[in-house]
């Protein structure tokens, strides 16, 4: 009588154990229903375990992917070392990085006195808050590229941060109402109520930095200004923080006014996304005119991010890489 021979059992490799010393470390690193865990098994394919006392287990997956999870995590548990809030947005910006992600330096984490800290999440946001810090060598930064990567905040929790310590006078924020333009008249209320929509993202960032109370505080002692970038003509801004946001949306005429607002003891960041310019088809962006005219002037940083920096929404990232193809496809 013959037997049906069995099939041959797969030998799994054993799950590997990262020992960390602090548990509460750990616990905030996993996350809230361990969410950032799942965001980490859903990004590399492997399993991860936190049993508890301080450790992770770490299986499934080819050794590649452990590798590159062991790593991720050791990253992730620095950040959670530094005080800083860690959610599933930061884990799978940390497993997009080719090499090791941006670590929780000093130099890369933006800590705002009465408000909140910041910490570069990616390789390229990493390289922004460099140059935001490096007063001895960067007066202007330019922050160029895709949605969702953090330019705009990270510029404006710098100025907030150099707010709160009292080592500027103002932070001034503006951008371009291109959308305003003629049915700017149409919108109910005063000037105030008809700009203030567009100025929205700008509260909201300041909101995230320092909280509303600060704001509101700041705002009445007219320590912090949000105004469309018409009101910049004709002033020198002095001991002052400058985030020029949207500046895609800025004419040639309009960026040389801005970037010529620059006074003493005062530093400006640009941010733009030279693939959203709202201006009409005829009229050049004034961001990428900047760019070419002013490469390799001394005291002036880019960085350029990428879809690898995107931060926002794990979406974002697949949005933006289609409408690169989809451009590339029509030579846009």
């Amino acid at each position: 009588m013959s037997r049906t021979p069995r099939p041959k059992r797969t030998e799994r490799a054993p799950a590997e154990t990262l020992h960390f010393d602090e548990a509460a470390h750990v616990r905030a690193l996993a996350g809230p229903g361990h969410a950032n865990l799942i965001a980490l098994e859903t990004e590399l394919g492997v399993h991860v375990e936190a049993p508890g006392g301080g450790q992770l287990l770490l299986s499934g997956g080819d050794k590649r992917a452990r590798t590159d999870a062991s790593r991720v995590v050791h990253a992730l548990y620095a950040r959670a070392e530094s005080g800083l809030v860690i959610d599933p947005e930061t884990v799978r910006a940390a497993c997009r990085m080719d090499d090791a992600p941006a670590s929780a330096s000093d130099e890369t984490i933006i800590r705002v006195p009465r408000g909140v800290s910041f910490a570069a999440r990616t390789n390229g946001q990493a390289d922004y808050v460099r140059a935001l810090k490096d007063e001895d060598r960067y007066d202007m930064i330019f922050g160029v590229g895709p949605a969702g990567t953090g330019k705009t905040l990270l510029a404006v929790a710098w100025g907030a941060a150099k707010l709160a310590r009292g080592e500027i006078d103002r932070l001034v924020i503006t951008r371009p109402a291109v959308e305003a333009g003629e049915r700017l008249g149409f919108l109910p209320g005063d000037l105030n109520e008809k700009i203030d929509p567009y100025l929205l993202p700008i509260w909201d960032s300041l909101r995230d930095a320092l909280t509303q109370k600060v704001v509101d505080k700041m705002r009445e002692e007219r320590r912090i200004e949000v105004a469309p970038l018409a009101f910049m003509r004709g002033r020198t801004l002095n001991r002052a923080f400058i985030v020029c946001d949207e500046a895609q949306n800025t004419t040639r005429a309009q960026m040389r006014m801005m970037l010529t607002r620059l006074g003493q003891g005062s530093r400006m960041a640009i941010t733009g996304d030279p693939s959203q310019v709202d201006l009409g088809p005829r009229e050049p962006s004034g961001l990428g005119d900047a760019l070419d005219i002013l490469s390799g002037v001394p005291r002036i940083a880019v960085t350029r991010f990428t879809r690898a920096d995107v931060v926002r929404h794990d979406l974002v990232g697949m949005i933006v890489d289609a409408y690169e193809r989809a451009d590339a496809k029509h030579g846009g």
